[in-house]
């Protein structure tokens, strides 16, 4: 088990976004349900991306970590129709509204091996401050 992304300790990662504006040129992209509006996954994008994104209507992502373009499920098959895309006011973010062809988003699975819905699937207990699997 990765403690990090299963446990119920908060251990997040400050050097995150260190390492992404290492790779230049990525803006974040928060990526929510289109039907639902349940927020799924917070993401980077580069203009090579959002290009190739926009002209395949699929979701397609920069991967900071591989630093490479990453369309989301495409070696599980849980990928996920580009439906809208939103800028903010200072255009340095952007909001996607995507629909699943198939599956769940999140890389870790729950119990039953299902892919979860959305990557922020724990929540931080305000009085204890541990995490809590909303879907084990």
């Amino acid at each position: 088990m990765n403690e990090r992304e299963e446990g119920s300790v908060l251990q997040l990662d400050f050097d995150k976004l260190a390492r992404a504006a290492a790779c230049g040129g990525l803006v974040p992209v928060v990526v929510q349900d289109a039907d639902s509006s349940e927020v799924l996954l917070l993401a980077y994008t580069n203009a090579l991306a959002l290009e190739e994104a926009l002209r395949r209507q699929r979701l397609i992502l920069w991967s900071s970590s591989r630093n490479e373009l990453w369309e989301k499920g495409r070696t599980s098959g849980e990928t996920f129709e580009l439906v809208e895309v939103r800028v903010n006011c200072e255009q340095n973010s952007l909001l996607y509204k995507v629909r699943p062809r198939r599956g769940g988003i999140c890389h870790t699975r729950n119990r039953s091996g299902e892919p979860r819905r959305s990557c922020f699937y724990r929540r931080l207990n305000l009085s204890t401050r541990e995490l809590e699997n909303l879907d084990p």
